[in-house]
């Protein structure tokens, strides 16, 4: 098993903790010190000896900070988290504080109003948080004050550093040689004037150098540091233990590698001008290059882009590992739906479906951890089954089960929603105004040069009719056999990146009622060339491609509230589920999917 189901909040230990850090606060002569979720990388997932947040207060979600006063420690979570945060956290020590309804500037000047000096540590903030925070503060007498990371120093049993092994990626997946990348990316670099520039981001290391990693769990991705030339050549670290032989061949005369401890050393070497991304850099580096007079400049993490349009070596993968996941759900769902209710908890569900992928024999790991939350446990739209969570399925309950894999041509990414029983009426018609909102995405058609929040509400106009709606975006760039979470692509209100041909997205609106259930539906789409239509005078169109391929619950549609158009996708969809997965699939899986995939 690749997930666990332990309860790692510890509530009981964030009063102590925070008395601790107090009194490192003091003696540092601060006011208040920031903890974010966040590493040295930006990453969304952290290595346990970062994971500082999740020690000092017990929340375990994926997102958010705490602050950290004399007299007051607020925990700032989105709407993903409001729920569990105030289950994890010690109530009577952390306040929870709705972000970003609630500003941190905002909340620091309501609670210094005389000011004072609020430490940070600058390798996990970039140079557009502190700037934009240190703005928002103009005016007050809150000083922002850059300082090594005082959780560091209270944290008696920290874990070391993370050393899994680096392998290669094959060039035959990625369609191209990181050779060829370090070439194309320099090219940039010459173009604009730049000798040289900084990449901190972990997918964008190992998709530059076609290399993956085990440093972080559920994400194929090494931790480390890499300096890009404008020839090419480029400097990589990371803790020389990772590399074996195999990897250091791959990576050649032309990737140099270094342990991470002579980064600093190694930037201030550097000639300017140096291109540095200020929304994911940490401000530790510019600081670096400062204290040198090294000249840098800002620009794009030069990974970002290329790495989001995927080359057709990589969606072709992607497709393969999308039908073998896709067959290894229906073998999960043939033998769900045979349990009767009552007889299965929320843990035998994420084992059994975890096992029909390890069948497979090409499971790598998890993308995530699974989210199989029933009744009001589905209502936490980022929910993690625990030993103390754990429910039983019951009659009239609903089970979001939110699950993807690391296959290595693919990483996958999937949500079906499911009946336990006959389902309420209540809860038939949020699905179909879910699924209304899914196919709405799925049928898109739109002009080149349209961002993700152009496109997000399309998700979210059959819940807006009905004053309903949900509070995360409604998709999420995805990579290939690398983060389930990628950027820069999303569907979302905040997203400004036009989307391009080879751009993988998740497709996932959904609705949720606290206390009672939850909905939502996931398939992962690529943004494609769509062909002109005869009666249409305009060109240049885009649409999506559907990846995923598993059956929605017949159970839980009204379909009096589909329209034509509507229940004709879904039984096109439902035939090619049928026509392209049938064939890996056991009998027993194929007589099911055969009748969950019938017209409607």
């Amino acid at each position: 098993m690749f997930q666990s189901f332990s309860e790692t909040a510890r509530p009981d230990q964030g009063p102590p903790r925070l008395e601790y850090l107090r009194r490192a606060m003091a003696e540092a002569g601060l006011t208040g010190f920031l903890v974010p979720r966040a590493d040295a990388h930006q990453g969304e997932y952290v290595a346990p000896c970062d994971d500082r947040l999740a020690w000092l207060t017990g929340f375990t979600g994926s997102a958010g900070f705490c602050a950290v006063l004399a007299d007051v420690a607020g925990v700032f979570v989105d709407g993903r988290y409001r729920v569990q945060v105030r289950a994890q956290v010690d109530l009577a020590t952390f306040n929870p504080v709705d972000w970003p309804e609630t500003q941190l500037a905002d909340w620091l000047r309501g609670h210094l109003p005389a000011g004072g000096a609020v430490g940070f540590d600058p390798w996990l903030y970039t140079p557009e948080q502190i700037e934009s925070l240190e703005s928002a503060l103009t005016g007050s007498a809150i000083r922002l004050v850059p300082h090594d990371n005082l959780v560091d120093t209270i944290w008696p049993d920290r874990p070391a550093p993370p050393r899994g092994a680096i392998t290669p990626w094959p060039d035959t997946l990625a369609g191209a040689s990181h050779a060829e990348k370090r070439a194309r990316l320099a090219e940039i670099l010459r173009a604009a004037g730049q000798v040289s520039a900084v990449i901190t981001l972990t997918d964008s290391i190992a998709w530059l150098l076609n290399i993956r990693g085990r440093d972080i769990p559920r994400n194929p991705v090494v931790q480390g540091f890499a300096i890009l030339q404008d020839d090419g050549r480029v400097a990589l670290f990371t803790d020389p233990a990772k590399l074996d032989a195999p990897a250091r061949a791959h990576l050649g005369p032309e990737v140099t590698q270094a342990p991470p401890a002579t980064f600093e050393t190694a930037l201030a070497a550097l000639s300017g001008p140096v291109r540095l991304d200020r929304a994911s850099v940490p401000l530790r580096v510019v600081q670096v290059l400062d204290q040198v007079g090294n000249p840098h400049v800002w620009g794009e993490d030069p990974c970002l882009l290329p790495k989001a349009r995927k080359t057709p070596a990589e969606i072709s993968a992607t497709r393969a590992a999308h039908l073998r996941d896709g067959a290894a759900i229906c073998e999960f769902l043939t033998w769900f739906d045979d349990q009767p209710p009552g007889t299965l908890t929320e843990i035998d569900v994420v084992r059994k479906l975890e096992a029909c992928r390890a069948a497979t024999g090409q499971l790598l790991d998890i993308s995530f951890d699974t989210i199989a939350g029933s009744g009001p446990n589905g209502a936490l739209p980022h929910y993690r089954v625990s030993e103390t969570s754990n429910r039983t399925l019951t009659e009239g309950d609903l089970l979001v089960l939110d699950s993807g894999a690391q296959y290595l041509d693919g990483t996958t990414d999937i949500t079906r929603t499911l009946a336990v029983g006959p389902p309420g009426g209540d809860e038939r018609a949020a699905f179909t105004r879910v699924l209304q909102g899914m196919i709405a995405i799925s049928r898109l058609r739109f002009p080149s040069g349209l961002a993700g929040r152009d496109l997000d509400a399309i998700a979210r106009y059959p819940l807006w009719l009905v004053d309903q709606d949900y509070a995360h975006g409604t998709g999420h760039g995805v990579g290939v056999h690398l983060c389930v979470h990628e950027g820069p692509q999303r569907l979302s209100r905040l997203s400004e990146v036009p989307l391009e041909p080879g751009m993988i997205l998740s497709n996932e609106p959904g609705y949720y009622r606290e206390g009672a259930f939850g909905i939502r539906i996931e398939n992962l789409i690529v943004v494609t060339e769509a062909t002109p239509l005869p009666e249409g005078d305009q060109t240049g169109k885009l649409c999506f491609e559907t990846l995923s391929f598993v059956p929605m619950d017949r159970r839980l549609i009204a379909q009096d509230m589909l329209s034509t158009a509507e229940r004709d996708w879904l039984d096109t969809y439902h035939r090619a589920c049928r026509d392209k997965i049938g064939a890996l699939l056991s009998g027993a899986a194929r007589l099911w999917l055969d009748k969950m995939t019938q017209p409607l």
